[in-house]
């Protein structure tokens, strides 16, 4: 069984995040990097760069397969979670402690478009 944590929200194609303040915390999650399997690479935008919800912001490549990454959220994109570039297992290791990057969000009532923890299991069971 997955790990989903009640304090998040989740994006139906696999994405947390995590807000504090105006800035978002976003990851994949543990569904995710179970489904991926041992991840060998995560391509992570630039701080600077402009995400908007739905859109890609970057992949995750694993030994079986690739994924794009949507984002949760639109905004700035304000760091990135650097280890990841050496280390990318470290997502295996613990997909929520792992983040990917973080967002100054633009616009926080698109977090109202994301799924609560009880509907994202919901997602994971189908």
């Amino acid at each position: 069984m997955s790990k989903i944590l009640e304090d998040l929200r989740y994006a139906d194609s696999h994405e947390w995040v995590k807000l504090e303040g105006d800035i978002a915390t976003v990851g994949i999650t543990d569904y995710a990097q179970h489904a991926l399997g041992n991840i060998v690479y995560v391509d992570m935008p630039e701080v600077g760069d402009e995400v908007t919800q739905g859109e890609d912001f970057g992949a995750v490549e694993s030994v079986k397969a690739a994924s794009d990454l949507l984002s949760p959220v639109s905004g700035e994109v304000v760091e990135i979670n650097e280890a990841l570039e050496d280390e990318p297992e470290l997502v295996n290791q613990d997909a929520f402690a792992n983040w990917i990057m973080k967002v100054k969000v633009s616009d926080p009532s698109e977090l109202e478009n994301l799924l609560d923890a009880a509907a994202y299991a919901k997602v994971c069971e189908e």
